[in-house]
């Protein structure tokens, strides 16, 4: 009878030390996916063309936004970056449906939407952030671009 009590208290506290594993290992990526959501990182240089995006090029920059349908994430970067190109004079921006553009997506490494791509006027790459960024990160980026 012992016996059997101190296995199954053996067992509970295997699978107690498990779910802590589990919830810190959940937690650490969490924390991780939160800080790189959103920024705004250096781009590869790799230049586009009106042809590639299916628009023209803003004068200045080009807001490149790739979205999906469903993504909810994605109507409020529309918006940001709508906002944002308003604000500024000579900037486009240009929202690219990734479901419908898949070799725009391989080539340009596109994993997740929203993603959105900050292009100097001759349609270089400077800037890449995955996830909704911030309304101050965007018009920074610029900043550097324009």
């Amino acid at each position: 009878m012992l016996r059997g009590v101190c296995g199954i208290v053996g067992g509970v506290r295997n699978g107690f030390v498990v779910l802590v594993l589990v919830l810190l290992a959940a937690t650490v990526f969490g924390l991780y996916r939160r800080r790189r959501d959103g920024r705004l990182r250096v781009g590869n240089e790799m230049r586009l063309t009106p042809e590639d995006i299916g628009a023209p090029l803003g004068e200045r920059a080009t807001l490149l936004q790739f979205s999906t349908a469903f993504c909810q994430p994605c109507r409020a970067t529309r918006r940001i970056l709508g906002e944002v190109a308003g604000m500024v004079d000579g900037v486009a921006h240009v929202e690219v449906d990734a479901e419908s553009r898949l070799e725009l997506v391989r080539r340009l490494d596109v994993m997740r939407t929203p993603t959105v791509f900050v292009l100097d006027s001759q349609g270089r790459v400077v800037k890449k952030a995955t996830g909704q960024p911030r309304k101050v990160d965007v018009i920074a980026a610029l900043g550097e671009t324009v």
